[in-house]
């Protein structure tokens, strides 16, 4: 066995195009660089950019994905609810109660060796109740500290800040931090003192011109105006935007010894009702 990984994390997903964008891209880039797992945040793949279904996590798990995040959106949709509870390659932030349907951790298998992947949500300007993500993922990495060395964490949350003060809490504890939730890819990713990967915000998958994939001149109402004379409606005229990182993992030690951001500008993708997806129907 190769004593290096190379994992991709792909950006939250918006409506139609996000789920056409992994599509048309993931395989070709999992051929191009090699990826041996692609781990993608689902929580706004539905129709309208909010929440996940049962036929997007075929769709997203058919089109390449090993594992699925999410966050707040999560639970726009109530028939993911048994998803979330049978299966282990979607998962939804840890720090919710435990009587919420599903699991803030998964493990799976990748060329022999255990990689553990974890999901939290930040609670700054977050009105979601949770339990504090700090502890709760000290209380995970307990457990999975005797399962596997390579870890990696999908912080969903509002403030660059808390990201920050999350990624120097893991330094040395986990093989990547990468931050999801804000839809704004940063420039700041690294390896932190303690071999641990690090980006405040890998991005989104969805318009370019657009406020975090949906239409610019609905938000920019919601700013100028009042909210409610403002919708949020998904952004399906291109060019679309693809972003993502890639991590490279030393199997022996779970440090990270690469990572690399990934943004693809796509003019091509056309959103038509042919080529829907699993957004054509109820």
């Amino acid at each position: 066995m190769s004593n290096t990984l190379r994992f991709m994390f792909v950006g939250d997903l918006v409506g139609t195009p996000g789920l056409m964008l992994f599509e048309k891209w993931i395989p070709q880039l999992k051929t191009k660089h090699e990826i041996d797992a692609i781990i993608v945040n689902g929580e706004n793949a539905a129709k309208n950019g909010c929440g996940i279904t049962p036929k997007i996590v075929n769709f997203l798990k058919n089109a390449g994905a090993d594992v699925i995040t999410t966050g707040n959106h999560v639970w726009d949709h109530k028939n993911i609810y048994p998803v979330l509870q049978d299966r282990d390659d979607i998962i939804r932030p840890a720090n919710y109660s435990s009587q919420c349907p599903g699991k803030g951790y998964t493990l799976l298998d990748v060329k022999g060796h255990a990689i553990a992947v974890i999901n939290i949500h930040g609670r700054v300007f977050i009105k979601d109740p949770l339990d504090c993500p700090f502890r709760a993922i000290e209380s995970l990495l307990t457990l999975l500290k005797h399962k596997t060395k390579m870890i990696f964490v999908d912080f969903h949350a509002e403030a660059t800040s808390e990201k920050k003060a999350m990624g120097l809490f893991l330094d040395g504890k986990v093989s990547g931090v990468y931050g999801t939730h804000t839809h704004v890819q940063t420039a700041d990713e690294y390896i932190m003192s303690n071999h641990t990967g690090y980006i405040t915000d890998i991005g989104h998958c969805g318009a370019l011109n657009s406020v975090i994939g949906m239409q610019f001149d609905q938000a920019i109402n919601r700013f100028m105006i009042h909210p409610r004379f403002g919708k949020f409606i998904v952004e399906k005229d291109g060019p679309m935007v693809l972003s993502g990182v890639l991590i490279d993992v030393d199997t022996n030690t779970g440090n990270t010894i690469s990572i690399e951001r990934i943004r693809i500008i796509d003019n091509d993708i056309a959103i038509t009702a042919d080529n829907l997806g699993p957004n054509d129907k109820k």
